[in-house]
C-alpha cells in the first residue's frame, strides 16, 4: 500500500516510539511565573498514565521541547522517560539524535505537536499528530487530531488511539480491571 494512502489507524499501528513536544502539548501551555522568575507548569495525570501504559506495551517515549527546565527534567523522571530532549532550537537535529541514538526508523516514529516549531518532525514521522488547540497549520498537517486540547487529556488520547491500533488496549485494561 501506498505510504501516503495509509489511515491513521495504520500508521499508529507501526509506531514502536512516540515523542511528545511539551508545552501545548503535555501542559495546556500555559506559563506561571513566580517573582524570581522561575517558570511553573501544570502536568495532567491522565496523560502521563497513558504514557506508561505505552511503555507496558512497550512503545517507547521520548519528549522534544524548545524550553529548558527543570520541572520538564523531573516529570520526564517520574515517567520514566530516558529520551529527554530541552533547549532544542531545531527540533530536527534532535530528532536525528534519536533515531541515531534508538536505532528507530523515522516511519516507525510517532510525534505530537501543537505550534510551528514541530512542523518540521512531524513532516519526518511515520505518525503525526496534534491536541484539539493546536494551531491550524498544524491541525492540518497531522495524521490525527485529538479531541482533547493540550495539557487536558491530548496526550492520554493519543496514546490510547496507539494502544488500540496495536491491539494492546484490551489486555492493558483487563489488567487493569484485575483480571
Amino acid at each position: 500500500m501506498n505510504a501516503c494512502a495509509l489511515t491513521a489507524t495504520e500508521r499508529a499501528s507501526r509506531v514502536k516510539l512516540m515523542i511528545f513536544d511539551v508545552d501545548g502539548v503535555l501542559t495546556d501551555g500555559g506559563l506561571l511565573f513566580t517573582a524570581e522568575g522561575d517558570t511553573m507548569k501544570s502536568f495532567n495525570s491522565l496523560d502521563g498514565h497513558g504514557l506508561r501504559m505505552l511503555r507496558e506495551a512497550n512503545i517507547a517515549t521520548a519528549i522534544i521541547t524548545g524550553r529548558e527546565s527543570g520541572i520538564v527534567a523531573a516529570r520526564a523522571r517520574e515517567l520514566r522517560i530516558t529520551h529527554l530532549y530541552q533547549g532544542v532550537h531545531d527540533k530536527t537535529v534532535a530528532f536525528a539524535d534519536l533515531l541515531a541514538q534508538t536505532g528507530v526508523a523515522a516511519e516507525a516514529c510517532g510525534y505530537m505537536g501543537d505550534d510551528w516549531p514541530d512542523l518540521a518532525v512531524m513532516l519526518k514521522v511515520g505518525f503525526a499528530a496534534a491536541p484539539a488547540n493546536a494551531h491550524p497549520e498544524v491541525s492540518v498537517r497531522a495524521h490525527w487530531v485529538s479531541e482533547a486540547r493540550g495539557g487536558h487529556g491530548a496526550a492520554r488520547s493519543v496514546c490510547e488511539f496507539l494502544l488500540r491500533a496495536q491491539q494492546h488496549y484490551d489486555a492493558l485494561l483487563q489488567r487493569a480491571c484485575g483480571d
